[in-house]
């Protein structure tokens, strides 16, 4: 669907991304890690078009029609706007909607198809601050799903979240790979991903490793992502990473 050629990006010095190469399939689900400069938020809006690359380029497949939803990170204060769900939902209309001050009666259906699908129709009268971390992180996708996207961009979904909501966005990114969407996630839970997706991409300025998880993370992958030296371990069949046992508190 996507691939990244030799991508390179610089806003000066020193460079952010050098040597980028990646190739995103059809309905796959792919975590990008990386602890903080590492370029992960570069290479988004790289992806995103808001940023040309320095160096190499994006290809898209010939045949893919790409179209692209975006969900940022959740803003606490995003959800003290006096505005409903339903609201926050069309909000991600089409540009043209947005020059209105109203919301026709096909943008409404539209944003109560989302919103059943997402399970959330009987929450639309619900003003942000009523509603559950997990909820909120599904009314920002039904946003991004406004846009009608075949790829979906989540920017940290799990940051900020405790552990019950991080499982409510699992659960939600496996129903919309069911239904076809390709799916790019960036964040710094490395063993949420490590533990529940199929691939990641260790992101350090370069592309460090790219794969499964149990067949890429090890400690010197994770100390050439973070420059920390972690251990290993396999946990049920799925790597996890802990720190380097120390002798413990004394």
């Amino acid at each position: 669907m996507i691939e990244f050629r030799n991508v390179g990006y610089s806003y000066d010095v020193p460079i952010v991304l050098h040597d980028v190469n990646a190739l995103i399939e059809q309905g796959e689900v792919v975590g990008v890690i990386g602890p903080s400069g590492s370029g992960k938020t570069t290479l988004l809006r790289i992806l995103l078009g808001e940023l040309k690359p320095t160096v190499g380029r994006i290809a898209v497949a010939p045949q893919s029609q790409l179209a692209i939803g975006y969900v940022p990170q959740i803003d606490a204060g995003e959800r003290s706007f006096p505005i409903t769900v339903e609201e926050t939902v069309l909000l991600g209309g089409s540009a043209s909607s947005a020059r209105r001050p109203w919301f026709d009666r096909d943008e409404r259906r539209q944003a109560l198809s989302i919103l059943e699908r997402l399970g959330m129709r009987n929450f639309k009268d619900a003003r942000l601050d009523e509603i559950s971390g997990g909820q909120f992180q599904r009314v920002l996708i039904g946003r991004a799903l406004m846009s009608q996207p075949n790829l979906l961009i989540l920017d940290e979904p799990t940051s900020g979240i405790d552990l019950k909501t991080r499982t409510e966005v699992l659960d939600l990114v496996r129903e919309l790979q069911r239904d076809g969407f390709t799916i790019v996630m960036t964040t710094h839970d490395l063993n949420w991903v490590a533990a529940h997706l199929p691939r990641i991409i260790c992101l350090n300025r370069t592309v460090i490793a790219d794969g499964d998880p149990i067949e890429v993370l090890s400690s010197d992958v994770v100390r050439a992502t973070y420059g920390a030296d972690m251990d290993v371990l396999v946990h049920n069949g799925r790597p996890v990473v802990v720190d380097v046992a120390d002798g413990g508190l004394q």
